[in-house]
């Protein structure tokens, strides 16, 4: 049974997601203010949090950096802000996934499911599957539909960056970062050329791409079989 910590000062929320929660099997933690979570997570150490980021003491995303310093437990944002500059900042600073209010109880058990299998309790998966797609990431090798693909060096970092991330959010800053170096962290440009040769090479249709899928304004997301 995994332990989720929900951060929400809006009673009915917390109940909401408290009553959901329980139900999908889930054990229930809950706290209303920010520094009540940050101590809740040093003593707990739940499998997840949901935070909100409209808290009456500390700013959400002060609360994402505290999270953060303590350990790598997943936090997933559930917030009404649905500006891009909130969406970035908070996975800039560490959180997993980012879900605007109001939302859908299905699509928010979905992304639970998600980022509990990312746990940092678990081991990463030395092979990455995605619809037709087969990432090994020891071996360094891409094969689709069992025909081994042939990556530039480029292409395969950008590719291997989303896949040890799978099924998460990664934003422009944080790939370009990994891939191209500090240096380069505005160069959206070269991002979206070398997405683009990766869909056409992996994408079945790379006009509707289904692995590596867009998230407006934010980055990008491998897609699996699993998220």
């Amino acid at each position: 049974m995994s332990r989720i910590l929900v951060v929400d000062d809006e009673a009915q929320i917390r109940r909401f997601l408290r009553i959901s929660l329980t139900a999908n099997g889930h054990a229930v933690l809950e706290a209303e203010t920010g520094a009540e979570a940050v101590a809740l997570v040093r003593a707990e150490v739940p499998d997840l949090v949901i935070l909100d980021l409209g808290l009456p003491d500390m700013d959400g995303q002060e609360v994402v950096s505290a999270i953060r310093e303590i350990g790598r437990v997943p936090i997933l944002v559930l917030s009404v802000r649905t500006g891009e500059t909130d969406k970035v900042e908070a996975l800039d600073r560490g959180a997993e996934d980012y879900v605007a209010k109001p939302f859908g109880i299905a699509e928010l058990m979905a992304r639970v499911r998600v980022a509990l299998r990312r746990s940092p309790q678990e081991s990463r998966p030395a092979v990455v599957v995605a619809g037709g797609v087969m990432i090994d990431l020891d071996r360094r090798v891409v094969e689709r539909d069992g025909a081994e693909v042939r990556l530039s060096r480029r292409e395969q970092d950008l590719l291997f960056v989303l896949a040890r991330s799978a099924d998460h959010v990664l934003t422009h800053q944080q790939i370009l970062r990994e891939v191209w170096g500090p240096a380069h962290v505005e160069d959206t440009a070269y991002l979206r050329v070398y997405v683009n040769q990766l869909r056409q090479k992996l994408e079945p249709d790379p006009g509707q791409p289904a692995l590596i899928v867009t998230e407006p304004s934010v980055g990008y997301r491998l897609r699996t079989d699993g998220g």
